[in-house]
């Protein structure tokens, strides 16, 4: 049986205070671990199945073997690890802004982190993502220049609802056209929103990207006792 509450490390950073607490949930009979950037839960282990869609969602988009990803947001590794269980993929890229959530997965505080290390495909990147992708060098440090079959991102709660107002101009279709100066042609960029949606997004990505689809996942919410949806949004780079 786990322990009712720990806090398995807490850090202050220049976003604000992070924490990582791992909590038993009683209704199911597990452990749950969580995310805190001040009060906002970034992620938890208890709802995970739209991180786990956008890899699948994203990498369905594609129909050829020998893939470079990339991965925008690494929280506990439900999307990287995804990613990795397509047989089809040859390399995988996660960039995080937090080194200490790279810190956890590398000392195995959060479960997924022994598996991702030791997958010799996977490279975890301490970076800024939205700095990254508006600078021809792009997403990978140590291959500047280097593109990708596609670009998952998983890091603000929506489009409209970012953790920085420095990331509200990725969303916009100058972003977003910096975004797919990354992709090989045919690429794919899939995004993790944790609202319905949005007309004013799927507008932007019109804009840019040959064709679109926003997928609505739903899973449920067993602290409310009803499901619950998020959006999973797949754009394809002509």
């Amino acid at each position: 049986m786990g322990v009712r509450f720990e806090e398995l490390d807490w850090r202050p950073t220049p976003l604000g205070d992070l924490s990582l607490r791992r909590r038993r949930e009683p209704t199911l009979g597990t452990d749950v671990y969580e995310i805190k950037l001040g009060d906002d839960f970034l992620m938890s282990s208890l709802f995970t199945e739209a991180e786990i869609q956008l890899a699948r969602l994203g990498l369905a988009a594609l129909d050829q073997d020998g893939l470079d990803v990339a991965v925008g947001g690494l929280g506990l590794g439900y999307t990287a690890r995804s990613v990795l269980e397509d047989e089809r993929v040859r390399s995988l890229v996660v960039i995080d802004a937090l080194p200490e959530v790279i810190e956890w997965h590398e000392r195995g505080l959060l479960p997924l982190g022994p598996g991702l290390t030791a997958d010799a495909r996977c490279r975890l990147v301490h970076g800024d993502f939205f700095a990254l992708t508006a600078t021809p060098a792009g997403l990978d440090p140590a291959n500047p220049g280097r593109r990708f079959h596609a670009i998952l991102v998983d890091i603000d709660h929506a489009p409209d609802h970012v953790l920085h107002p420095g990331h509200a101009a990725f969303y916009q279709p100058d972003g977003l056209r910096r975004l797919a100066g990354h992709l090989h042609p045919g690429g794919v960029f899939a995004l993790w929103s944790n609202d319905p949606p949005s007309d004013e997004f799927t507008g932007a990505l019109g804009q840019v990207f040959g064709a679109w689809e926003a997928h609505v996942v739903t899973f449920p919410n067993h602290l409310q006792g009803r499901p619950a949806t998020n959006t999973v949004y797949v754009a394809r780079f002509a």
